[in-house]
């Protein structure tokens, strides 16, 4: 799959196909990117922290209260009050690195570790899981199975808990599946698309032999691409909160109870 150039792979060339760190580099590429970004995260909730603890809010700390507050009353927006406060910690942190992830790629020698759908099933899989965990810590065990069978209440409904339970099952199966290859496919095309108009503009000036081309990405590719990026992780971020929202009691069930 031709990728457009990164550090990783410039050291990688430099050290030789041969050598042991090469490997190394190839293998675990999304992954140091990921990681990158990570630390990015952490470096930047590091000095708004510190600018708070000096008593006195500069512009960097006003602005990262700003994308924290529009972020809690997004995610408690669609939980409620009672419940959101819970999980924007989660959910917060899940928007942002995954659109950090999406521009990483934007980037000169970076890139986007969402293209991988290694990273993307990872994210998937993740929520996934806490997703069942709160089902069960929320709804209680036996809850939990009533959930998944369907809340069978009359003699039709548990007839067909047999052919309810699967089908649920397989809903909950099949949503980490979704979550990962939608955002895959989005971020591995866009790059793709990046690749493809600026290897044209560099081989539309061939003829001059120099290392340089046509901008032909710019700006409409790149607005595109700053646009998806963030519609990819809204959804993302979007569909993970109506999963929790699936999994919460709901106000007739517990009075029913």
């Amino acid at each position: 799959v031709p990728e457009l150039p990164t550090f990783v792979t410039l050291i990688a060339a430099a050290l030789g196909e041969h050598h042991p760190v090469t490997h190394f580099l190839h293998t675990w590429e999304n992954v140091i990117f990921s990681l990158l970004v990570a630390l990015v995260l952490i470096l930047v909730t590091g000095i708004a922290m510190r600018d708070a603890s000096s008593g006195v809010p500069g512009r960097f700390q006003n602005a990262v209260e700003l994308v924290l507050e529009a972020l809690n009353d997004f995610v408690t927006g669609i939980l409620g009050a009672k419940h959101g406060p819970r999980y924007v910690p989660y959910l917060g942190t899940l928007f942002l690195y995954i659109i950090l992830m999406n521009l990483f790629g934007l980037i000169p020698f970076m890139k986007s570790p969402t293209s991988s759908l290694n990273i993307t099933a990872a994210l998937g899989l993740t929520t996934f899981v806490y997703v069942q965990i709160e089902g069960v810590r929320n709804l209680g065990l036996l809850g939990y199975l009533d959930h998944m069978a369907g809340n069978p209440r009359t003699l039709v409904s548990w007839v067909l808990v047999p052919l309810m339970l699967p089908v649920h099952v397989l809903g909950e199966l099949a949503k980490p599946i979704s979550l990962s290859c939608r955002l895959f496919g989005n971020i591995f095309g866009e790059d793709m698309l990046l690749v493809a108009f600026m290897g044209l503009g560099v081989s539309l000036l061939a003829f001059t032999h120099l290392p340089v081309g046509l901008p032909l990405q710019w700006p409409l590719f790149i607005g595109l691409a700053l646009l998806s990026s963030t519609l990819q992780a809204l959804i993302f971020t979007v569909l993970s909160s109506i999963y929790f929202l699936l999994m919460l009691p709901h106000e007739h069930e517990v009075e029913a109870h």
